[in-house]
């Protein structure tokens, strides 16, 4: 009888432990290898298991760039890209927004202009294969719209930088409480701040940042 008791309490340990092992690897696996602080990961995990952290669904959702030149507006955006956003039913925010974008898989109307963005002098792809962002601060500005601020890593450098959002529900929810999100975000950063300063008399410095993702809640 004593035996069974203890491969019963080895049983319900383990079953304990997977959940929220499966879910790191699950949530946090594009955050690991040192790419985010182990703390920070440790909260975006915590708002997984808590039922508050919403994830981004790559087929519906958008992520790029434009800035203006000389010759014509130029834009681009990201095929591959993963993150999450914390969200509490409180209206506050209890955890981490991180986005891991691939540069390598950038798109533009010219494949020209394509080669050029992703060379040495602007992305550089082959040596910085990754852009990212790391939220520190969420605040609500409004029932829909908040400042995200946060760092973004881009050719190496990192940089802080500060989101304008509006959220929408995509179901008959309260947003915070919603099943499924819509995320509008931009901002503008200076190209010359992340070693981009190549073209000046060409491209403008100033580049707008935007996002448009569809954010589905995690289950674990």
């Amino acid at each position: 009888m004593m035996k069974l008791l203890k491969q019963f309490a080895v049983i319900i340990t383990l079953l304990s432990v997977a959940i929220p092992v499966q879910a790191e690897e699950d949530v946090c696996a594009p955050f690991m290898e040192g790419k985010v602080d182990a703390s920070l990961l440790a909260t975006m995990l915590s708002s997984a298991e808590n039922g508050h952290l919403y994830r981004i669904q790559q087929t519906s959702s958008r992520v790029g760039f434009c800035v203006k030149s000389k010759l014509s507006r130029i834009e681009g955006s990201f095929n591959d890209f993963q993150g999450g956003i914390s969200l509490t039913s409180g209206g506050k925010s209890d955890g981490q927004t991180m986005v891991l974008i691939k540069t390598n898989s950038l798109e533009t109307e010219s494949s020209l202009v394509k080669h050029m963005i992703m060379g040495k002098d602007f992305f550089d792809v082959a040596h910085h294969p990754e852009v990212l962002f790391v939220s520190d601060s969420f605040k609500w500005t409004g029932p829909d719209t908040a400042v995200l601020k946060g760092e973004l890593t881009l050719r190496g450098i990192t940089k802080p930088v500060i989101f304008s959002v509006k959220l929408t529900s995509l179901d008959d929810k309260q947003i915070a409480q919603a099943g499924k999100i819509l995320v509008k975000a931009t901002t503008s950063i200076n190209r010359t701040d992340f070693g981009m300063d190549s073209l000046e008399s060409v491209i403008e410095g100033n580049v707008q940042l935007c996002m448009s993702v569809e954010a589905v809640k995690y289950e674990t």
